[in-house]
């Protein structure tokens, strides 16, 4: 959550400490190496994962299989385009995991082939997990957890003087900000959800209770949409991907925002060390993107060979260096830089920030109706 919502840096094994996640040895299964070297794969993928770096050109120059790589900015976008080709037209998508049932429902994945992809390739608890988390349907697996971050807060910390874990997501409805914050509609509903409930200003155990009825959930997102009203005068821009989260810092002259952690990290590594990213005190929002393969897929040799390739722990390196997303490969966090590590430990000082990560659950089909409301109300604030 890309998106869900989810875009992020890594010391991979520290997080995987401070969750309790096993490291298991990678077992590199260079399918793609015993593969003819031919035909092409269709890959479909968020913005930002492979138009930035050398990964699919590594991968062409392996194997000869040449990538065509189209991009999609938001889980709507991806689900949209399969629905209207009736899952035909790509080989490789990369699905947030809460969004699974969406693609079940219509039939659009076709279930991974347990003989072609050892499962192992995963950190283990990842793999495991992600069953409870929507990447199974009826007992198969459709979905392979790909990489995971958060979203969280990203600011000018010459103007907000503070650590990872400090920050709030009532910050940015300060209205003497000035215009000088930027949101993600369907996001800062959770965002506020959260901030509410720590105060004792709306009480949604966490946010969960928009998950539990659509009472609740109308609930919770009336008191959200109350408070973002209040303070709309905070507001300067607004995002949709990741993009648009940047252009708000870069040329609106947003001072502080709710984003994925990709945008708080490459404008620190890219831009100016003044711009940090970092949790808040209610907790950062967690989000796992996956590889599916699509119902109508037609290249099936070439996916395997792919998925193969990016579950290396070498390849998991060079996507988190590049994209500042969190590998799912087993063994990539020995392949990270040290600057890439300190950026890891920045977000994440100590086991506690990470335990209070809230992982965006399945989604359930009124919450989904609802958000969309509530996100074209808060849109038009």
């Amino acid at each position: 959550m890309v998106d869900p919502n989810r875009t992020p840096p890594t010391s991979r094994r520290g997080v995987l400490r401070g969750l309790g996640l096993a490291l298991a040895a990678p077992a590199i299964l260079r399918a793609a190496d015993a593969l003819a070297t031919s035909g092409r794969v269709n890959v479909y993928a968020w913005k930002g994962f492979f138009d930035r770096n050398a990964i699919l050109s590594d991968f062409k120059a392996r194997t000869g299989i040449q990538p065509e790589l189209s991009v999609f900015g938001s889980n709507e976008d991806l689900e949209a385009t399969l629905t209207a080709s009736k899952g035909r037209g790509y080989d490789i998508v990369f699905p947030s995991i809460d969004t699974a049932p969406n693609y079940y429902r219509s039939n659009l994945l076709q279930p991974i082939d347990e003989r072609r992809f050892q499962g192992d390739r995963v950190i283990p608890s990842i793999y495991k997990t992600s069953v409870t988390l929507g990447a199974t349907n009826r007992g198969r697996r459709y979905l392979i957890p790909f990489d995971w971050g958060t979203e969280g807060i990203t600011y000018d910390s010459a103007r907000f003087p503070y650590r990872s874990g400090e920050l709030s997501y009532g910050m940015l409805w300060d209205p003497s900000l000035g215009r000088k914050a930027i949101i993600r509609p369907k996001s800062a509903l959770t965002g506020v959800a959260l901030h509410l409930d720590a105060t004792g200003q709306e009480r949604s155990n966490r946010g969960m209770d928009m998950y539990r009825s659509e009472a609740d959930c109308r609930r919770v997102m009336e008191a959200c949409l109350k408070f973002m009203t209040e303070r709309r005068g905070a507001i300067g821009a607004r995002w949709n991907d990741a993009n648009e989260a940047m252009k708000g810092f870069m040329q609106d002259g947003c001072v502080i925002g709710q984003t994925w952690d990709t945008t708080g990290v490459l404008l620190n590594r890219t831009v100016d060390s003044r711009w940090r990213y970092g949790m808040p005190r209610e907790g950062g929002l967690g989000w796992t993107d996956t590889i599916g393969i699509p119902s109508g897929a037609a290249n099936l040799e070439q996916a395997y060979a792919l998925i193969d390739f990016l579950l290396e722990p070498q390849t998991g390196a060079a996507f988190a260096e590049s994209t500042g997303y969190n590998s799912c490969a087993a063994g990539s966090e020995m392949f990270l830089s040290p600057g890439a590590k300190a950026s890891f430990h920045s977000i994440y000082p100590n086991p506690g920030v990470i335990e209070d990560i809230w992982w965006w659950p399945v989604q359930t089909g009124f919450y989904r109706a609802l958000r969309g409301e509530y996100e074209a109300k808060v849109a038009a604030l």
